[in-house]
């Protein structure tokens, strides 16, 4: 069975879309081949690796990309996890591509102490996680 491509997109490729395309890789890299870009390439967050951890996924070897026009064209699921990406997203030429926008709030914004940081970063990481629980559960192939 073809495995279906997701390419989660951001603005930068550093939190949001590391953090899903983590979930995903672990909870369903059976059935996805994941992959996550920026309209632009920031680098990896540290913050969201370390909560990444914390949540026993492994996203440290990633790298911030930018968005690849030939992986978007490709893609099952085009999956936006930022207001700015959704406005600006290349136009997808693929007719069967469902594109679907998940917002949630930049962690990489947040303000206070390091603690109120690390805790908005945490949120957003179980915010995510259920999103790709809930995407992997509905569209689970029972054999």
């Amino acid at each position: 069975m073809e495995k279906k491509l997701v390419y989660f997109l951001c603005t930068g490729n550093s939190c949001r879309s590391q953090m899903a395309d983590g979930f995903l890789n672990a909870l369903g890299s059976e059935q996805y081949e994941v992959k996550s870009a920026g309209l632009e390439a920031h680098g990896l967050n540290p913050r969201a690796v370390q909560v990444m951890k914390e949540a026993g996924v492994d996203i440290s070897e990633n790298s911030s990309n930018v968005i690849d026009p030939e992986i978007l064209n490709r893609a099952h699921y085009v999956i936006t996890l930022c207001g700015h990406a959704d406005d600006h997203c290349p136009a997808i030429s693929n007719p069967n591509a469902v594109r679907w926008h998940w917002g949630f709030d930049d962690p990489a914004k947040a303000t206070g102490t390091e603690d109120e940081i690390m805790g908005q970063f945490r949120n957003v990481r179980d915010s995510i996680k259920a999103q790709i629980e809930k995407f992997v559960k509905e569209r689970q192939v029972h054999v």
